[in-house]
């Protein structure tokens, strides 16, 4: 199979990085669009990826850099907006989200793989986070035809080395002595392995029947917020008693710590949780064959007081390890 040209939006977070290296392995020439190249020279280590700064809010900017790619992957997505009116999810996850398609259809590139989210709808949704991704799954597949082949995914929360839901609980719970006061502890997830969430992507890629399709992704077993974080603390060695907080409680502790540095949790984030985060009659990744792998397989591995950093070896490692058709 020729190399293909694929242009990552994205790249340099936690399921961009693994998917350039997926992507490595299977021969195609990887370019990722970055605000900062300087920043994230170590994905440098992957031999057939280009790092190109470029501000892909700037749309003659963005168009330019996507021209003659036979593939656009969006993944850009944010967890929290810094304001709380939900102008910073619309302009990230609905007002981008058009504009890719758009720059892809008026570039000729036939391909758009879209990142959204379990539980995403325009107008049911209780959360701006989980509206938005709704409105702009809407956009992209209304923009993108008939010219651009779209394919959307919509993962539920997504584990492995250097991501940010296992790795920032056990944060947490170092940081909490004792007790960990957990708000919306009820909820529901069914977290998916970044590892098979990238080779969905790939395999989507040149799969004519998966275009105009949206595949919800779920790992193999369904678990409460709270037990998985219990699981969190023990594989981290942490003798913590994991306290569940009523309705009024949960929403009292987002209120607050929303305000904190780095928002550990928003008010958004609360009402996102009121949603269950599982998959329907169909886990996505059976379409692929992608046996779904479990938490208690990989989360030992990397949840041991490393930070991202230390996990760039890692990477390397993988980068370096050959590929495969």
């Amino acid at each position: 199979m020729a190399s293909r040209k694929i242009c990552i939006l994205g790249g340099t977070g936690f399921v961009g990085r693994h998917l350039a290296n997926e992507l490595y392995r299977r021969g195609d020439q990887v370019l990722v669009l970055t605000a900062s190249r300087e920043r994230h020279r170590e994905l440098l280590i992957v031999p057939s990826l280009t790092l190109r700064e470029v501000d892909v809010f700037d749309t003659p900017a963005l168009e330019q850099a996507i021209a003659g790619q036979d593939v656009v992957i969006n993944l850009i997505g944010i967890l929290n907006e810094r304001g709380h009116d939900g102008s910073g999810f619309k302009r990230v996850h609905t007002d981008l989200a058009r504009q890719v398609a758009e720059s892809c259809r008026k570039q000729g590139v036939p391909r758009l793989l879209h990142m959204s989210a379990l539980g995403a709808d325009p107008g049911r949704a209780p959360s701006y986070y989980l509206r938005s991704k709704g409105e702009g799954e809407s956009q992209v597949m209304m923009q993108a035809r008939p010219d651009v082949a779209v394919t959307i995914f919509r993962p539920s929360v997504i584990f492995g080395p250097g991501d940010s839901f296992i790795n920032r609980f056990a944060g947490l719970l170092r940081l909490v002595p004792l007790a960990f006061p957990l708000a919306c502890h009820q909820s529901r997830y069914a977290p998916v392995y970044v590892g098979d969430v990238v080779r969905g992507f790939a395999d989507s890629i040149d799969d004519p029947d998966t275009y105009g399709q949206r595949y919800d992704l779920c790992g193999p077993h369904i678990y409460t917020l709270k037990e998985i974080v219990e699981f969190t603390a023990r594989t981290a060695g942490l003798r913590r008693r994991i306290i569940g907080l009523n309705d009024f409680f949960s929403r009292l502790q987002a209120g607050i710590m929303e305000f904190l540095p780095g928002k550990p949790l928003s008010l958004d984030n609360y009402h996102s949780a009121r949603v269950g985060n599982i998959c329907g009659e169909r886990n996505g990744l059976d379409f692929f064959g992608i046996e779904p792998t479990p938490m208690e397989a990989v989360v030992p591995t990397y949840v041991g007081g490393r930070t991202a950093r230390d996990q760039y070896p890692g990477y390397r490692r993988e980068a370096r390890s050959g590929r495969h058709g």
